[in-house]
């Protein structure tokens, strides 16, 4: 997911084992009088407009990442193209709003509600009468039915992702009318505003073979504003146009293109005006602000060049003559003037060129928000030191969360917040931060728990005859009497000729380390350049402190900079990265990672590798210890979530079933909380088992929950209801490019970013 992103509801999430028994789990946090959940911390930008100044007609040219293997949203192989075309071409029961809850789509539904929990739940859904499929056939219980059984889990023949909550379905009736629909639940079903988004007409899920291959590269029969033209596979492009028989607002577009761009090259492609929107990276973004700032009121060109310096003018080519005539005409030779005169026309047309490009990009604009999604640090716990509790829970204390989210963020100019949920963000209604299940960050306890864990200060060292390997050193006087007494030649910094360890003895003066709280906080990585920073404290002299504690013992302050060892092996992670051109965010936040666990003496083995291989081989396949990639925030967490932190299952051939739980750490509490919110119909108490479910997983510290992704689009400037969506669902029908004079409408810039706010007591 780059930042390993995953398509809301596309994809499945993984499970560990949790080492039982090591810490008592924290009181959870308990509710307050006001409203836990909070709101967005950034609006949509999207230029919004109302369609009276909207043109009719036109063309969208869209990047996206590929062109889906599938149109089907219910495969395996679907993507977030395929969820793209998806909402734009089919029916949608619920669709999100500003918030990133689930709301009617009244194009579709005149009303659902639940009508009767005893002895069954049933939900009746009434139509709009005005909804027709493509072919002319009205949308009804039989698209209902089909769905159902296709997703329900009981055929094999059909090739499905996901069956959660079909799988709860009993029976699907034609209700009072044509018009309506009544889905009766086998057992209560909390989250059935999920189902039927979206909804495929009969003719794709009435049988395996069309719901398996049929929906592949084509829609036959689709109902939305816009319909599938074609899938182009040579031209790497998807072309949707609009929909005759679309009952609803018409289209203000005549097609929207979906390409497919590769991230790295998305610049030259809106620089050569081949696209009008693009989700970019951020120093994309920098070039974008910076030819949209101020111009030249002539000719309407930036009034700077390239790096700052002033645009270059006609005179550029009559200087460069008069050089080479002054040059020749005081005694150099021609030639040396020729090389003169061609390394000024390099650079004459190195500015040109920039000039050009900033002149290109100056028709559009950045638009920005936060996606409805979050990075998060995981923690492999099925083995090594992370299967130990303590240890986890130590990694997760030495993070600074709120610097992390600073370093991505602030530069952005979007709010710097740390997440304080795995199950929800800001806005939604089940947020609530349940950080304070784990703890502030705080490097003197963390330091505490490792230590109690039996890793303390030093690196491994040779064991000698009848002896442990020791996980301390001795102080400088005593070893340098051992020395002079065996007439041995250790080294002092860099271990034994055979490669062995001294212990204590690199980084020895590095300076006291923040011990969460004060000051103290600005030591170490510095959270906007990346930079070590001496804090000008001098350790005590000798080897490191608390070398002769017993095992058990915080380490004095002292030591935090000592690496950790335990048994003659040293404390170190494997910390797997994607290597691609698109992860340099991840790569950042990595290096300040691993700068804070130093500080606690946890050393970190970076592995970058393919981005291809990173998920599936590393991420899924466990190998790794820590890891960063980044989850969808659903609208339905009881039923999207579950996968990612259920405690894991045996497998009938003996291996672990993770699921999605990829850091492979569950438990039985949060797998019973999470059971319960599904059953119960009432809305504020499956938040408030979502929330108690929150508080078990920061406890568990299987994963950390770091800041918002960032999402940044570069639009052209006169097109509007497009860009930045935050967490609501595209409006299609109301895209479009501006009449002359028309303006559309942006969020003012975020106010600074606060401080994050205490854990929910």
């Amino acid at each position: 997911m780059s930042h390993v992103g995953v398509g809301p509801r596309a994809v499945m999430r993984s499970v560990a084992f949790l080492t039982a028994g090591v810490l008592a789990v924290p009181a959870l946090a308990g509710c307050t009088s006001e409203d836990p959940s909070g709101k967005p911390l950034a609006e949509q930008d999207v230029a919004a407009a109302g369609r009276a100044s909207v043109s009719d007609g036109g063309t969208l040219r869209w990047a996206v990442d590929s062109v889906p293997d599938t149109l089907n949203a219910f495969q395996s192989d679907a993507d977030a193209t395929t969820t793209r075309v998806a909402q734009a071409v089919l029916p949608s029961m619920f669709r999100m709003d500003e918030a990133g809850s689930p709301v009617r789509n009244p194009d579709y539904l005149e009303s659902a509600e639940v009508v009767d929990t005893e002895p069954k739940q049933v939900v009746v859904y009434k139509l709009n009468q005005q909804a027709v499929w493509s072919d002319g056939r009205e949308i009804g219980a039989a698209d209902f039915a089909a769905q159902w059984r296709a997703l329900s889990g009981k055929d094999s023949a059909y090739w499905t992702a996901r069956n959660a909550g079909y799988d709860r379905i009993e029976k699907i009736e034609r209700g009072a009318n044509d018009l309506e629909v009544k889905v009766t639940f086998s057992r209560p079903y909390a989250d059935w505003k999920a189902l039927f988004t979206p909804l495929y007409p009969k003719d794709v899920t009435g049988t395996p073979d069309a719901f398996n291959d049929g929906a592949r590269r084509a829609l036959k029969v689709s109902a939305g504003p816009f319909a599938v033209k074609k899938v182009d596979t040579k031209g790497d492009q998807v072309v949707l146009t609009g929909n005759p028989r679309w009952w609803g607002e018409p289209a203000k577009l005549d097609q929207i293109v979906l390409r497919a761009v590769p991230r790295d090259e998305r610049v030259s492609e809106l620089v050569a005006g081949e696209l009008d929107l693009a989700e970019i990276d951020p120093e994309t973004a920098d070039e974008v602000g910076l030819a949209a700032g101020p111009r030249d009121p002539a000719t309407g060109t930036p009034l700077m060049g390239p790096e700052g310096t002033p645009a270059a003018g006609p005179q550029g080519r009559s200087a460069a003559q008069a050089l080479r005539s002054w040059a020749i005409a005081n005694g150099s030779d021609e030639e040396a003037a020729e090389e003169e005169v061609l390394a000024r026309e390099e650079r004459r047309e190195a500015e040109a060129k920039a000039r050009r490009r900033q002149q290109a990009l100056s028709g559009f604009e950045v638009r920005k928000s936060l996606e409805p999604a979050y990075t998060q640090l995981a923690l492999n716990g099925a083995d090594g030191p992370l299967a130990d509790e303590r240890v986890r829970r130590a990694v997760a204390r030495a993070l600074d969360r709120e610097k992390l989210a600073e370093a991505v963020l602030k530069p952005l100019g979007l709010p710097a917040e740390p997440v304080g949920s795995h199950l929800a963000l800001s806005g939604q209604p089940a947020y609530a931060d349940g950080s304070g299940a784990l703890g502030e960050q705080n490097a003197k306890e963390a330091r505490a728990l490792l230590a109690d864990a039996g890793w303390v200060p030093g690196g491994p060292v040779k064991k000698k005859d009848g002896e442990e390997a020791a996980g301390a050193e001795k102080d400088k006087k005593d070893k340098e009497e051992k020395e002079e007494k065996d007439g041995k030649d250790e080294k002092k910094s860099e271990g034994d000729d055979d490669g062995t360890y001294i212990v204590g003895e690199d980084n020895k003066n590095e300076g006291d380390r923040n011990d969460g709280g004060g000051d103290d906080a600005k030591d170490g990585a510095d959270g906007e350049s990346g930079e070590k920073h001496s804090s000008g404290k001098n350790t005590a002299q000798g080897g490191a402190p608390g070398a002769y504690a017993p095992k058990g013992t915080a380490a004095p302050a002292d030591a935090a900079a000592a690496p950790l060892a335990k048994d003659g092996k040293a404390l170190t992670l494997r910390f797997v990265l994607p290597s691609g051109p698109g992860s340099e965010t991840l790569r950042t936040v990595a290096d300040r990672i691993t700068d804070m666990l130093k500080e606690i003496g946890i050393g970190t083995e970076v592995t970058k590798v393919p981005d291809e291989s990173y998920f599936k081989d590393h991420i899924a396949a466990g190998e790794y210890d820590l890891a960063l990639y980044s989850w969808p925030a659903s609208a339905f967490p009881a039923t999207d979530a579950r996968p990612i932190y259920a405690k894991p299952v045996p497998a009938a051939d003996g291996s672990l079933n993770v699921a999605q739980n990829y850091t492979r750490v569950g438990t039985d509490q949060v797998d019973q909380l999470f059971d319960r919110a599904m059953t119960t119909l009432d809305q504020k108490e499956a938040r408030g088992l979502l929330r108690k479910a929150d508080s078990r997983i920061w406890a568990a510290a299987g994963s950390v929950p770091l800041y918002q992704r960032p999402q940044l689009v570069a639009a052209r400037e006169n097109l509007a209801n497009a860009g930045a969506f935050g967490f609501q669902t595209p409006v299609y029908e109301d895209m479009g490019f501006l009449k002359k004079g028309a303006q559309g409408s942006r969020p003012s810039a975020p106010a600074p970013s606060s401080s994050p706010s205490s854990p929910s007591s």
